[in-house]
């Protein structure tokens, strides 16, 4: 899709197979090097169950972090910043477990925001992120 104007640059969508949204919004967006995604879950990728606890929630959400940054053609290096939501605010032992595993360097970590949300479909954790791809 453009933006009808030929001197903008043009918006693509990247899809991950098995992958999608309830609302129709694509998985993710790049104009240029910008890479956007919509709501990230912890969605189970293989059975497409949301899992019970925390702890799943968040390796599959960083899982999908991972094969979205690759669908588009980047990899978490080019991450420069993420919105986590949680429901239970102050629990964050399995999100920081995850984010330190990815990212064990604190001289190279992305910035990250992380805000309480009240969140639907047995939800406990998503994201959104923001990065910059190579062209």
């Amino acid at each position: 899709m453009t933006s009808g104007d030929p001197g903008r640059p043009r918006r693509v969508v990247v899809d991950v197979p098995g992958f999608g949204h309830a609302n129709p919004v694509p998985v993710a967006s790049r104009i240029g090097p910008f890479l956007a995604t919509g709501v990230l879950t912890g969605r189970d990728p293989a059975t497409g169950e949301m899992p019970v606890g925390l702890d799943a929630q968040c390796a599959n959400m960083f899982a999908h972090v991972r094969a979205v940054l690759a669908a588009a053609g980047g990899s978490t290096d080019d991450l420069l910043s993420m919105t986590v939501r949680l429901v239970a605010f102050r629990d964050r032992a399995a999100l920081n477990r995850e984010w330190t595993a990815l990212f064990p360097d604190p001289a190279t970590r992305p910035a990250r925001r992380v805000v309480a949300a009240e969140l639907d479909g047995g939800s406990l954790v998503q994201c959104d992120l923001l990065a910059v791809l190579a062209d």
